[in-house]
């Protein structure tokens, strides 16, 4: 394998920082020439150098959509953080009234996070009528989220009752697969979108989920982001992080409810 130099290195630290300001360790080296060397060999570059050219010359801008999703981290499985989904159905559904439900998912990776969360809607908001909007900067991810397809073993985080009511099991050319019940996909919309980058005009949502994103942002970043999430919430509505992530020093604009909750106030 083709070792990275420091200053080729660098390169694509300022890249994706520039691109989805991402903050990557000096230690994160060995994953960047792993990630990136088929790429190398697939248009038979030299090296890195010649890589960072061809994606920084503006001339392919597939190749650079390319990079930025083999540079951002896609891990997530069906009701991940399951105090998160309980909190949800107890706490924030009963709370609501008869109105449409929003929900943004917003950094949905390959849709095990708004799958999971539709199965809560879907189980709990009766004839209220819900939406979930999904986004995420890999355009790879997002393919494989529309799908809707996953390999049968996803299921061992399912509860059973939602895994009966909302889950397919693979026949024939789909066997050995989970798939994600159309009535559930039908009130969800995929997009690719960076965080870092113009946002389209929405309504405001009653929930956002943006769960272990946070921390591959520097301080900086973290607020001007957490900032404009708080622009996109209803009055009371929240915004969910992950367990190991913390708004204490980030934002005084939204209320901690519970570790890795917090709330817009009326």
């Amino acid at each position: 394998m083709i070792k990275i130099s420091e200053e080729e290195y660098e390169n694509f630290k300022s890249f994706i920082y520039d691109a989805a300001g991402i903050s990557m360790a000096q230690s994160k080296q060995i994953l960047v020439s792993s990630r990136l060397h088929n790429r190398i060999t697939h248009y038979n570059l030299a090296g890195f150098d010649e890589y960072y050219s061809l994606i920084t010359d503006g001339l392919h801008p597939q190749e650079l959509q390319h990079a930025i999703d083999l540079l951002t981290t896609n891990e997530t499985y069906f009701f991940r953080e399951m105090k998160h989904f309980d909190l949800l159905r107890d706490k924030i559904l009963p709370e609501h009234g008869k109105n449409r439900f929003r929900l943004w998912s917003a950094a949905c990776s390959t849709g095990e996070e708004p799958y999971s969360l539709a199965m809560v809607l879907a189980d709990r908001m009766g004839h209220t009528p819900w939406e979930i909007h999904c986004t995420d900067i890999s355009t790879r991810v997002l393919k494989q989220a529309e799908r809707g397809v996953y390999p049968l073993e996803a299921k061992e985080k399912i509860p059973p009752d939602y895994l009966v009511k909302y889950c397919l099991k693979g026949v024939d050319d789909k066997e050995g697969t989970l798939l994600i019940d159309k009535k559930l996909r039908q009130h969800i919309r995929f997009k690719q979108l960076n965080l870092n980058s113009m946002w389209p005009p929405n309504d405001p949502y009653h929930v956002i989920f943006l769960r272990n994103v946070l921390i591959y942002f520097d301080i900086p970043t973290k607020k001007k982001l957490v900032r404009r999430l708080s622009q996109q919430l209803t009055p009371g509505g929240y915004l969910i992080v992950g367990h190991s992530e913390s708004l204490n020093t980030i934002t005084t604009e939204l209320k901690a409810v519970q570790p890795s909750v917090y709330r817009k106030p009326l």
